[in-house]
């Protein structure tokens, strides 16, 4: 990481042509001359090249060869992100195309949040991921079982934005219609506008004041039915789009193009990585090695968590693409779309 202080002690030159070097490297991905910078700057080419030496010598500069320009290091990209960087706002079809993809998506947040990772990557040419709340944080609507065997049931969760989940599971012995209507009703009244969480948690509690006018294998079935949300098991929370994006980026290192493919195939560790975003609010920028996850091919996250109406994080989108990205575009955009879903969410009270 770069010293705190290493921005203020570039002089007024340095700092100018460390900042002409990286914008116009994120802008063309090639090496930066010094006969390119001299452009608008009143100082002559040998100047700028002993200043860039002095850049290199610092650390935030390198060169592919002796002869070559220069590019940023990731020190330097991290220098220019925090310091450097204008974010100005988000462009106005940027935010039109957006608030559309939203706006068609109807009341199922998961349809929603589908078609905001793919407005994320086509107007950023990268790959998109969008981390969806837990189930166990969404308020719940509906509660229905349904038998498929003697061995087998179904239990059916509609969520108040109208997501609709189901998971299978093993019922007590001599399940009946009436017990299953008898345990989804029990469960549905007490469901409505609390989350899996808090059901489960005082589901115990519920049985033994209600144990008189609930028969005992509903009781079981309710149980049973929850019990198979259990919440150690794998949950499809992630959502990501444009991974061929990624190929006109550095179609030239295709080595690195195939590691990051292996990575945004591990969806549950890239779930992992992205609940950083939830430690804390607004846009976070990993670049290069300072994401574990994507350090081998190189690659940088910008992501930003987003709220629901009790203004508690319960989810994360973000972009993945090569650390050439156009951060200062794609900033705005990642913080616009989490901002809008968050009040979606609000809205929906989600």
């Amino acid at each position: 990481m770069p010293q705190p202080n290493l921005l203020a002690d570039l002089n007024d030159r340095s700092r100018e042509v460390f900042r002409r070097v990286v914008e116009t490297y994120l802008e063309t991905g090639e090496p930066v001359g010094s006969r390119t910078l001299t452009r608008g700057m009143a100082v002559s080419a040998a100047t700028i090249r002993n200043v860039m030496q002095d850049l290199e010598y610092l650390g935030l500069l390198e060169s592919p060869h002796v002869s070559a320009g220069r590019f940023p290091t990731q020190q330097g990209l991290r220098l220019f992100v925090d310091g450097l960087m204008e974010a100005g706002p988000i462009r106005p079809e940027d935010r039109a195309m957006i608030a559309d993809m939203v706006g068609e998506s109807g009341p199922d947040t998961g349809a929603m949040l589908d078609r905001v990772s793919t407005a994320l990557s086509t107007l950023t040419r990268g790959a998109s991921v969008v981390l969806m709340p837990r189930q166990e944080e969404a308020p719940l609507r509906h509660i229905e079982f349904v038998s498929l065997a003697a061995d087998r049931a179904l239990v059916i969760l509609v969520f108040a934005d109208g997501r609709v989940e189901n998971r299978l599971f093993t019922p007590p012995p001599g399940q009946t219609p009436s017990s299953l209507r008898e345990a989804g009703n029990f469960l549905s009244a007490r469901a409505a506008g609390h989350t899996l969480a808090e059901l489960r948690r005082d589901m115990g509690a519920h049985i033994a004041q209600h144990r008189r006018e609930l028969d005992s294998l509903a009781a079981q079935l309710a149980e049973a039915g929850l019990a198979s949300w259990d919440s150690s098991a794998p949950d499809p929370r992630l959502i990501v789009r444009g991974r061929a994006n990624l190929l006109e980026h550095e179609a030239a290192d295709l080595e690195r193009i195939r590691i990051l493919f292996d990575d945004l195939e591990r969806k549950r560790d890239i779930a992992r990585f992205l609940e950083l975003a939830e430690e804390g609010d607004g846009v976070r920028i990993f670049i290069g090695s300072e994401n574990e996850l994507f350090s081998l091919s190189g690659s940088s996250l910008v992501v930003s968590s987003y709220m629901n109406a009790d203004r508690k994080i319960v989810g994360a989108v973000g972009v993945i693409g090569p650390t050439r990205l156009n951060y200062g575009r794609i900033v705005p955009i990642v913080d616009y779309t989490a901002q809008l879903v968050g009040r979606v969410l609000s809205d929906r009270k989600g």
